[in-house]
């Protein structure tokens, strides 16, 4: 395709920051993002990985395999009512995360939650705050979403952090096995209303137009 660009729209997506950009997750990028997987860098303790997660597998080829083959699955699907959009976090050239935004019934509700991991090499920056920015910007600006969702574990205080930091609201509990042991899980919850009151005018969205074609939604 004319100027290096994919054939499939959601690969083209892009939004930049100012500390970093969030590139669609083509495997060319899963490639740079594997030898992190297989050096156990997208865990941390306690697991903050909902059973089953490719990320617990001990033997690290098999771990960046199931990884890769779950991330091909999720692209797959791309329908108005059920779609999942995979980025690879870019810190000066380099790739150091992935950033999940997923839309279950978002024709219907208008719904979004958003999955992260960053390198254990790049924590405590303030790129997890940075990164979920970042994809709260592309789901309300870009993609018209009109809540956004998270969850983690209680004792998970990075993400917890982050979105008690971005105006997320407490959102009732969950239960889920992290690693099979029992985990409470902290839902939360952030509505367009909050988001615009705190929105930033440094993020630039590219490629959304044909993204939201792709999905099957209205023009912006």
């Amino acid at each position: 395709m004319a100027d290096g660009l994919s054939p499939y729209p959601p690969l083209n997506v892009r939004v930049v920051t100012p500390r970093l950009e969030l590139l669609g997750a083509t495997d060319e990028l899963l490639e740079q993002l594997a030898p992190l997987v297989r050096g156990g860098k997208a865990t941390a303790d306690p697991a903050p990985w909902d059973d089953p997660s490719p990320f617990y597998i001990e033997d690290p080829d098999l771990r960046v395999q199931q990884w890769m083959r779950g991330i091909w699955r999720g692209r797959g699907t791309l329908r108005p009512d059920a779609w999942r959009l995979y980025f690879v976090v870019m810190v000066n050239d380099e790739a150091v995360g992935s950033q999940d935004i997923t839309g279950n019934g978002f024709d219907a509700f208008g719904t979004v939650e958003s999955t992260s991991w960053v390198s254990s090499d790049f924590r405590q920056q303030g790129l997890g705050t940075e990164m979920r920015q970042a994809i709260l910007h592309l789901a309300f600006d870009g993609l018209g979403a009109n809540e956004a969702h998270s969850e983690a574990g209680v004792e998970n205080q990075g993400s917890n952090g982050v979105s008690r930091r971005l105006g997320y609201k407490p959102n009732g509990m969950s239960w889920a096995t992290h690693q099979d042991k029992p985990v409470l899980g902290q839902r939360w919850r952030l509505l367009r209303e909050q988001w615009e009151a705190h929105r930033r005018d440094d993020i630039r969205l590219f490629g959304v137009d044909e993204c939201r074609t792709a999905l099957g939604l209205e023009a912006a």
